[in-house]
Order: structure tokens, then C-alpha cells, then sequence
């Protein structure tokens, strides 16, 4: 009894659904030989981007092309030598055809370019009293010998000669015949030799500071070095303090203005019609300082030498240091219409103190103009109607502005108007006449009732 009898079931099989689906049998491919079996496996049999090559081909020899190569000691002869001195070495041969042409290292044998001249040109161009024509002929045949290697031509030098005095000789015998055999200066002025003519005095003592240098102990070394350090020490503190004084120059430069507008406004407001007599005074004009150390600027003062147009650029710099750029061009704009150079063609001590102190009034001027510019704009535009008649005396600025004018004959209560023209009055400096005397004051009415 099973489960198709329990369930009353037919005992009929149940037809397959599903059908078992045949597997495709993959292709088979064999791993090539050469090729690792993980290298396989992680490529899966595809063509490698770089080209393998078969270990096969490795095993191979080389076929050749029917060559016979020997190796034969043949003779050979080079170019670079003059004396056709004939040696022997190793020659690869192919075919038994031995290789023809020049020896192969040949080409590295290169020549120095060194001029002759003739009786001729000696005796008109290159006659020296310190050096005979045998002497230079013997220089000449050396260097061309060991190819300008003067240590070696001055060691087989027959005389006693220095290195420096060799060099100078050849190359002033060489320069001189290149100007001679040229057809005009210009065509040899790009030359080496003539754009830089050998300098035997700096040869001379660059080979004694180089000696000098060389043969020190460590001692000296030592000290050297600390002389640099301290050196470098005090040009830092130099240009600390600089940098200080001309924050200091700029600050005090930035007052002078200030304190110039104050003094122009209280110059206006103490103006009265009884000094206009005085105005056309002349200023009165502080003397300008002579010319001494304090004319000087202080980061000059620490040098006991020093260039008078370094420390002329400085004074100009200091003196026009609150002036913009543009002030700075209408100063140099009024100095070239005074017919004054820029800056002085003689800078001693007297002129270049004397040009400062002209830039410096010239400075004021303008400082002055713009001033008198705003007070005339400012005044315009206060009272527009109002047109000055000549002869008429300038009012002050306080007082009598804003004050009505009141005849003597007109009086509101007695002596009560007299008090109010004494209130409106301004303080007695600013008045023209002096103030009236006092008068006799009366008792006050009591108010009664009915009033």
C-alpha cells in the first residue's frame, strides 16, 4: 500500500512536465603548449594583447645566409697621423673580403685652428718689446703641437715664462691678425677673440685668490665663516631699522599736511579788514637749513662713503614721501617749467640740499593752491548771490556773519535796545571798533498786579 492507494489515486504514472533538457557538450580546447595552466585559466583561451613567442623558436639557431665570417690581424694605417706609421689588430672578415677605408676612430682626432702670419705682418702688426719674433715663433710651432695646452708650453717654454704671459701673447697675436686680415671691423666683432679680449691683470689675480682660498686651514675657515654670519647679521639689522625710519617719515609726513590746513584756517578766520594792510607782506620764511648732517638720511649716516646721487634719490624720496604719485609729476612738471633739471647734473653737497629745498616749495605751493581752490569753491558755493564789491573790507567769519545792522536811532525800549545790540555783539577781538562803554543801569519797575 502506498500513497496512490491512500488517496485513491490511479496507479497510472504521471507524465514528465519537465523534460530533462540534453547538455551541450562544450568545445574541448586543448591549453597550447607554453602557457601555464593558470595563465590559461585567467584568460580563457583568448589571443594575450602582447605577441607570446614559442618557446620553440628560442631553441632554434639562426639561419644564416650562407656568410663565412673570420677574424684576421691585418695592418692599418690611420689619417691622424702624419709620420704613415702602419699598426696591426683583431679585423671581423666576411667572405674573406677584408674592410677598407680610414681607421674607425680616426674621426675623433680634431685639430686646433692655429693662425700663422708672415714676416710681413709681424713686422707691421705684431711687434711687441717684450717678446722677440723667435720667442712667438717658438709659442706658436708649442701650441700647435700640444693643441693649446699652455700648462704643457709652458713647461717645454725655453724661457722663463709664466702661464698668464703665454695665454697673452698668443691671444693678442691672434686678435691682431684677425682685425688685420679682415675687410672691415664689423665682420669680426662677433669673434671670441676680439669680443673678449684675454685680461691678463684679472687672470693674475683670480689665480692668487684662488691660491689664497685654497691653502687656508680650518681655522681661518672658521673665522670666514663667522665673519659672514655676523655680516649677515648686521645687514638684517640695517634693513630692520630702514624700514623703521620710513615708517617714521611717512607718519611725520603725514602730519605736515594736517598741521599746514590748520594753520591756513586759522590764517582765514583771523582775517579782518584792518589787516588787510598787512597781507601783502611777505611770509615770513623759517631759514632753510645749510647743509650739514642733517640733511642726510640716517641710513646713509652709517657709511662713511657713500654715492651723493644714492643719497640725493633718498632725500627726494623722503621729501615727497606724503605727496602721491601725481603731485610728484606736477613737481617735476614745475621744475622743467622753471627751466630745472629733473635732477641736478653736478650733485655736490650745496645743490643737491639746495634742489631738496626747491622740491619742498614747490611741494608747499601746491599744497597751498589746492587749499586756496577749496576756500574759493567753499565760499561759492555758501553764498551764490553774493558778488564782493572792490574796496568793500572782508567780514569775519564769526561775529558780524549773521548779524543784522540796526541804526543808532532806532531803539526798541530805551536802553533795553542798547543791551541787546551789546548781546548780539561777538567777543571784542573779532570786532572792528572797540565795544561801547557800559551803561548807568536803573532800577527795575516792580510789577504790580494790574500790569
Amino acid at each position: 500500500m502506498d500513497a496512490k492507494d491512500i488517496l485513491g489515486l490511479p496507479k497510472t504514472p504521471f507524465p514528465s512536465s519537465q523534460e530533462k533538457k540534453p547538455r551541450t557538450q562544450k568545445d574541448s580546447q586543448r591549453k597550447p603548449d607554453g602557457v601555464s595552466r593558470e595563465v590559461y585559466a585567467l584568460t580563457g583561451g583568448l589571443a594575450p594583447l602582447v605577441p607570446s613567442l614559442d618557446a620553440s623558436h628560442l631553441k632554434r639557431r639562426p639561419q644564416l645566409d650562407d656568410e663565412k665570417i673570420t677574424w684576421q690581424w691585418l695592418p692599418f694605417t690611420s689619417s691622424a697621423r702624419t709620420d704613415n706609421l702602419q699598426l696591426y689588430h683583431w679585423v671581423r672578415v666576411v667572405n674573406g673580403v677584408p674592410p677598407t677605408g680610414d681607421y674607425s676612430f680616426a674621426k675623433y682626432n680634431k685639430k686646433v685652428e692655429i693662425l700663422k702670419y708672415t714676416e710681413e705682418e709681424y713686422e707691421k702688426y705684431l711687434t711687441d718689446p717684450m717678446w722677440t719674433k723667435e720667442e712667438t715663433d717658438q709659442l706658436f710651432d708649442l701650441c700647435e703641437r700640444f693643441d693649446l695646452r699652455f700648462v704643457v708650453v709652458a713647461d717645454r717654454f725655453p724661457s722663463d715664462r709664466s702661464v698668464e704671459e703665454l695665454k697673452s701673447r698668443y691671444y693678442a697675436v691672434s686678435r691682431a691678425l684677425l682685425v688685420a686680415r679682415a675687410p672691415s671691423a664689423g665682420d669680426v666683432s662677433g669673434h671670441p677673440l676680439v669680443k673678449e679680449p684675454y685680461n691678463f691683470a684679472q687672470e693674475v689675480e683670480r689665480k692668487r685668490l684662488l691660491s689664497s682660498v685654497l691653502s687656508q686651514t680650518k681655522q681661518q675657515e672658521r673665522k670666514d665663516a663667522e665673519i659672514l654670519i655676523e655680516a649677515k647679521r648686521i645687514t638684517e639689522s640695517r634693513v630692520i631699522a630702514k624700514a623703521a625710519e620710513e615708517a617714521e617719515q611717512a607718519a611725520n609726513a603725514s602730519k605736515i599736511p594736517e598741521a599746514n590746513e590748520k594753520s591756513s584756517a586759522a590764517a582765514d578766520v583771523s582775517v579782518s579788514p584792518s589787516s588787510n594792510a598787512l597781507s601783502s607782506a611777505p611770509p615770513i620764511v623759517p631759514p632753510t637749513s645749510t647743509v650739514d648732517s642733517a640733511a642726510i638720511p640716517p641710513s646713509l649716516r652709517m657709511h662713511r662713503v657713500y654715492l651723493r646721487t644714492n643719497a640725493l634719490d633718498q632725500m627726494i624720496q623722503a621729501a615727497s614721501s606724503s605727496a602721491g604719485l601725481r603731485t610728484t609729476k606736477r613737481v617735476e612738471q614745475t621744475l622743467q617749467e622753471l627751466v630745472c633739471h629733473v635732477k641736478p647734473k653736478v650733485p655736490t653737497k650745496a645743490v643737491c640740499a639746495e634742489h631738496v629745498e626747491l622740491r619742498k616749495e614747490i611741494l608747499t605751493l601746491l599744497n597751498l593752491q589746492k587749499q586756496l581752490q577749496y576756500k574759493e569753491a567753499e565760499a561759492s558755493g555758501r553764498d551764490p548771490g553774493y558778488v564782493e564789491t572792490p574796496g568793500t573790507p572782508k567780514r569775519s567769519l564769526r561775529g558780524d556773519q549773521d548779524r543784522p545792522f540796526l541804526p543808532d536811532s532806532v531803539s526798541f525800549g530805551g536802553e533795553r535796545s542798547g543791551k541787546r545790540d551789546q548781546k548780539r555783539k561777538a567777543p571784542g577781538r573779532y570786532l572792528d571798533t572797540p565795544p561801547s562803554p557800559p551803561q548807568s543801569k536803573r532800577p527795575r519797575k516792580l510789577k504790580t498786579a494790574d500790569g
